[in-house]
């Protein structure tokens, strides 16, 4: 189960000297060893069955450590990171 996260926003200088921001990481709790690609995705609200999680993965891309994945059962430890429907999330351990 996840718990409100905290957000890393990462900015870079830009040529003309202004900071702009290059993307968001959201981290993302887990309690226990691992949890399963499918679970991460019900918990966050993109999908709100395993059976939608199935065609998700199919039809849309998701990245971990920066692979393709398609694998609903996919175990996801702490120190994974995923990109997700234009979003990061980087995986820590929870309580």
């Amino acid at each position: 189960m996840s718990f409100p996260g905290k957000k890393t926003i990462i900015y870079k200088w830009n040529i003309s000297f202004t900071l702009v921001k290059v993307k968001t990481i959201e981290t993302f709790a887990i309690n226990g060893e691992f949890i399963t690609l499918g679970q991460f995705l019900k918990d966050e609200c993109i999908v709100s069955s395993g059976g939608q999680a199935k065609w998700y993965l199919k039809d849309s891309p998701v990245l971990v450590n920066g692979d393709k994945e398609d694998r609903r059962g996919r175990k996801l430890y702490p120190g994974d990171r995923l990109t997700v429907a234009g979003k990061e999330y980087e995986l820590v351990q929870g309580l």
